[in-house]
């Protein structure tokens, strides 16, 4: 007779993560249910077998069964920007477009404890700071002035979303060490290398985290993060490189550069669909897919794209076509680019070196000559602050400078990221960036000029005209 289905839930308050682990574990050799299997285990018989299958033979994915709730409260978001480089992990941090930063709520680093330096730094923090809470005042006020509520829209409603565009615009004025809070989901396996990461990084900040991490987590997984340490491969890896001495200038002719693309990459695409739905090698969906017509190609991606709304995933099969792109883009849009981690990023390093951008709102505020002011304080406060340490720099810098990131994405997330970050409500500096990315292969691959879901009433240049003062000063 048939044995009934059954679906449940392990309760994570009365079993610990590590027993969870082992229980799912032991179901590979096991004829039990998965609750007779947690019955018997104890802590002690589950810290036994992680040490003996997961540290002892490298059954690691065992470890993926443990996974952690960790909060992390008042972190600069240079520590933030290292914590959320783990790809496999779900992070929610406050967000800068929705809440205001307090005058005090930034970090001064240990590494200028007694330093001379200390004093002019927090000065630098304070006039951003300052610069903000006036800058705020004054866009508000502005906007305030420029609009009408809508139909049914309350006062304090009204109130609320001037807030959040003035919130929008002032952000570029926040420093790297602007402190923040982070709720990290994430598996033992995963956390494992988080910390090593962290514990590997120059700055005392992301090592002390790390640690403190650590500590919590070995409460509840004591086996899985028994070795959990720093990374010498990785110090390697950064000095090696850091020490080859190139002729290239900082200089560049366009802010967002599509330089890796395959022509035949939409031809790889409908091969691999083809291959998935019919009985043949993928050598003969690849031989049909060159003699298919332009009106046949141009019905599969169609088809392909047509997901219904910007919420359904489109087919995996798009993961068969790559890009890369070379962008360059204020410090605010990367932190929301960094949130798609299905893509691979290589950001540089922040500086103050890549120029800042202006939103065309400061300048109408009548509040220029501060913002420009506060950041030329900060430009300068990192100059400083490199010739000691460039690592340590980056706490001064704010949000509006710009970085360089390197992205290489497939068109599944591709599609993704444009139709997430170009939409109305997304942040002005990301939706330029969704919509250059855009154009960019568009122009190289025709058949990509329709995206379902893209927002089409506007274009990068567009955004840089009703958005931007300057985009790079």
């Amino acid at each position: 007779m048939a044995k009934n289905r059954q679906i449940y839930l392990l309760d994570p308050q009365k079993i610990p993560p590590e027993t969870i682990a082992v229980t799912f574990a032991k179901t590979s050799r096991s004829l039990e249910s998965f609750r007779e299997i947690a019955a018997e285990l104890n802590d002690l018989k589950s810290a036994e077998f992680n040490e003996k299958w997961v540290v002892g033979y490298g059954h690691s994915s065992v470890a993926e069964h443990a996974v952690l709730h960790l909060a992390l409260e008042n972190i600069s978001r240079l520590a933030v920007e290292t914590l959320e480089s783990n790809r496999l992990a779900s992070y929610t941090e406050k967000s800068t477009r929705y809440q205001k930063w307090d005058r005090d709520a930034f970090f001064v680093p240990p590494e200028l404890e007694n330093h001379l330096l200390r004093k002019p730094y927090i000065q630098t923090c304070e006039t951003l700071f300052d610069t903000y809470e006036i800058c705020l005042q004054a866009v508000s006020k502005q906007f305030q002035s420029n609009q009408e509520p809508a139909e049914n829209e309350t006062s304090a409603q009204f109130e609320r979303r001037i807030r959040s565009q003035a919130i929008d615009v002032c952000r570029f004025l926040l420093p790297a060490a602007s402190l923040a809070n982070v709720g990290m989901t994430i598996n033992a396996r995963s956390l494992e290398h988080a910390i090593g990461k962290l514990l590997t990084q120059p700055l005392q900040e992301p090592r002390q985290i790390g640690e403190e991490i650590k500590k919590a987590a070995l409460t509840s997984i004591p086996t899985l993060l028994k070795y959990a340490d720093e990374i010498p491969y990785l110090r390697e890896v950064q000095r090696t490189f850091a020490e080859i001495k190139t002729s290239a200038q900082e200089t560049r002719t366009d802010w967002c550069e599509l330089c890796d693309v395959d022509p035949g990459a939409l031809d790889q695409v409908f091969a691999a669909a083809l291959y998935h739905e019919q009985q043949i090698p993928y050598s003969k969906a690849t031989e049909w897919m060159r003699q298919a017509s332009a009106s046949q190609k141009e019905t599969l991606i169609h088809t392909l794209l047509q997901t219904g709304n910007r919420h359904t995933i489109p087919a995996r099969e798009l993961e068969f076509a790559f890009f890369t792109f070379d962008l360059l883009l204020d410090q605010g849009a990367y932190f929301e680019v960094k949130r798609h981690r299905m893509m691979t990023q290589i950001p540089q390093a922040l500086t103050a070196r890549l120029g800042y951008a202006t939103p065309r709102a400061i300048e109408a505020a009548g509040v220029l000559d501060r913002y420009q002011a506060a950041m030329e304080t900060a430009r300068l406060m990192y100059s400083s602050l490199a010739e000691i340490n460039p690592a340590l720099a980056a706490y001064v810098v704010p949000n509006g400078f710009n970085r360089r990131v390197l992205l290489k994405l497939n068109l599944r997330s591709l599609v993704h990221f444009i139709r997430l970050r170009s939409a109305p409500n997304a942040h002005f500096s990301v939706r330029r960036a969704a919509q250059k990315m855009y154009e960019e292969v568009s122009n190289q691959i025709p058949l990509l000029h329709d995206i379902p879901g893209r927002n089409e009433e506007e274009s990068s240049l567009s955004i840089e005209r009703d958005y931007f003062f300057s985009t790079c000063q």
